[in-house]
């Protein structure tokens, strides 16, 4: 008997555990916690992830999520008060970028934009600041001038529209009139997308992935139906959409929500009578996900970014550099962010394969509930009126503002992390005050506003630069440990984490033998911020006593507990403790309070 059928009967003894069996066995292992609560990840999409899929869960591919190519679009935007627009798109190209966008200003020539480039080997795109139609005659004028091959012209011609209109509350009939004079401009250019519907400000304002497919399918559902009030066929609608994506570091979710969007445009495309769209969907990276506290952090959110959108399906990408956030990007942050694609694309061979997430469990469910809860949002949307009514009657607005008051709170209280802004500081970071946000003014309820997720905590350091200014050195945190090695250890590396995020200076920890002579020693000390580290126990021998001999000494400097005592808390708080910081704590509450008080208590200008 052969090898090959005794290992067959070996195996027949035994029966496949089911999906339940691995459940009971992880229940076993979890040792009464529920299993729901500590490995179900529900995420604000109101998607259920598990920890783990079988076959019996397989489910079949979601039609028409689009295909991975090699040749994805890598473009690099050319900013419209950039000058030398023709030598900067040159360099982008010779530094191996695939598509050059032109943002078009008044004063730019279009020959001198045109110089050296070849339309029919190159993309190259247009963003208008106005729905000027001169521009677009021009363009059309030129390429009739080329005679050049009609479908080798690629690319898009933007002209302002849904995104303007959600961030500046402008739609005006003639910009309407404008997109579709200017899809006639360029019908003999099949490849060259005339109506761009932007989703990027949803995510931007802090939507979430159901609500960016949702919305920007009603967008594109509002573009459609003008267009056809102004005597263009289906076909040629969709033809020639452009639509633009943001893309967020929920890597999995990401390439998730683009297979999903792909599936449902097909799906809205098929109402209209449309089964081939020839739309292209661009990927480009978010705003809500940089940051300029500890920025260079941005390319690694960056390559995710890039990753999900390639792995998604995207036809087109635009990866913004990792300092735009700062102003006028750098020669060196806007080749890092062309190379991000490359390096993907020709060294780590995406792109290489047809569709490499097809046959993930994990991706596939999340793809089809996406799908499904965006597709449930967008029939919603547009039962109560559409896309134009909805943000008119501000239920968009409404909605988006909802997830983001949630996204918000999860980083104050540091349940979700965003490196070197709410957890793992830069210590050695200086930033110039210039580029943090300090204030977040109230803007009209009807408008979307694309901003950064750490606004908040930015403005937070900036009131700790303005100290710096006003006072003349940055304010010192101490920590005073002394008890359990253990727990003071660990505690002191929290607290230290915790707090470097207000821009402080940070002292390394200070080990006393008893907590009398740690009162005593840091209440004489020149810092301006003392923390008190040790285990539980240690709190409730010793702490009270810290307190009262710290406050008999010095009553100004803010003096702070890690961790979280109940049982001794009250009296602590009565004998002079401020504030504790534990696990729940919530970092903007802390932070602002620490900030007052060192204001109005800490030293004058040191000379």
């Amino acid at each position: 008997m052969s090898d090959k059928v005794n290992r067959k009967r070996l195996f027949s003894e035994f029966t496949p555990p089911s999906k339940a069996d691995w459940i009971e066995k992880a229940k076993a292992d979890l040792k009464g916690a529920d299993f729901n609560k500590r490995l179900v990840w529900k995420n604000l999409n109101d998607v259920e992830v598990q920890p783990f899929y079988t076959l019996e869960e397989r489910k079949s591919t979601l039609p028409d999520s689009g295909w991975n190519e090699l040749e994805v679009i890598n473009y690099r935007r050319i900013l419209r008060h950039q000058k030398n627009k023709n030598q900067l798109a040159q360099k982008a190209l010779a530094e191996g970028m695939t598509g050059i966008l032109f943002e078009v200003g008044t004063s730019d020539n279009l020959e001198d934009l045109m110089q050296g480039l070849n339309p029919e080997e190159q993309v190259i795109s247009f963003s208008l600041g106005e729905p000027d139609l001169s521009f677009c005659e021009q363009l059309s004028n030129y390429y009739k001038s080329l005679n050049a091959d009609a479908k080798a012209i690629r690319g898009y011609v933007e002209v302002p529209s849904i995104g303007r209109y959600l961030t500046e509350g402008i739609l005006k009939e003639s910009t309407l009139d404008a997109l579709a004079s200017c899809t006639k401009t360029f019908s003999q250019y099949p490849n060259l997308k005339t109506l761009a519907v932007s989703g990027r400000e949803y995510l931007d304002s802090g939507a979430n992935q159901v609500q960016e497919i949702a919305f920007t399918l009603n967008s594109v559902v509002h573009v459609v139906e003008e267009m056809k009030k102004r005597d263009l066929e289906e076909t040629i609608i969709y033809q020639n959409l452009h639509v633009i994506l943001g893309i967020g570091s929920e890597y999995f979710v990401e390439i998730a929500k683009i297979r999903a969007f792909h599936s449902l445009m097909h799906l809205v495309a098929e109402k209209y009578g449309v089964e081939d769209p020839g739309y292209v969907l661009m990927a480009r990276s978010s705003i809500w996900t940089k940051s300029v506290m500890d920025a260079h952090t941005n390319m690694l959110r960056a390559t995710t970014e890039t990753m999900s959108a390639l792995l998604g399906n995207s036809q087109a990408i635009e990866i913004d550099p990792y300092d735009s956030e700062m102003g006028d990007p750098e020669d060196f942050s806007r080749r890092i962010a062309g190379n991000i694609a490359t390096i993907l694309r020709e060294e780590s061979y995406f792109g290489k394969v047809r569709n490499p997430v097809d046959g993930s469990y994990y991706i596939e469910k999340v793809t089809e509930q996406l799908a499904e809860n965006g597709l449930l949002l967008f029939k919603e949307v547009e039962k109560k009126g559409g896309f134009f009514k909805g943000v008119e009657t501000e239920f968009i607005q409404n909605k988006i503002a909802l997830v983001r008051t949630t996204r918000v709170k999860l980083l104050s209280r540091r349940r979700k992390a965003l490196v070197g802004v709410n957890k793992y500081p830069n210590l050695m970071e200086r930033l110039n005050p210039e580029v943090l946000c300090k204030d977040i003014s109230e803007s009209s309820s009807k408008l979307l506003k694309p901003r950064r997720a750490g606004l908040e905590l930015e403005v937070i350091r900036s009131k700790t630069e303005a100290f710096v200014a006003d006072r003349g050195y940055r304010p010192v945190v101490e920590f005073a440990s002394f008890g359990n090695l253990a727990m003071r250890k660990a505690r002191a590396g929290f607290a230290f984490d915790f707090l470097g995020v207000g821009g402080y200076e940070m002292e390394e920890e200070k080990s006393y033998s008893s907590a009398k002579i740690a009162a005593e020693t840091s209440a004489s000390s020149s810092s301006d911020i003392v923390v008190i580290c040790s285990s539980d126990q240690d709190y409730v021998d010793s702490a009270l006593e810290f307190v009262k001999t710290f406050r008999a000494i010095n009553t100004n400097k803010v003096l702070i507990l890690a961790g979280c005592p109940d049982s001794v808390m009250e009296k602590l708080k009565d004998a002079g403790l401020d504030t504790c910081i534990h696990m729940r704590s919530d970092i903007l509450d802390t932070l602002e309070f620490i900030h007052n008080k060192i204001s109005k208590t800490s030293k004058t200008l040191k000379i």
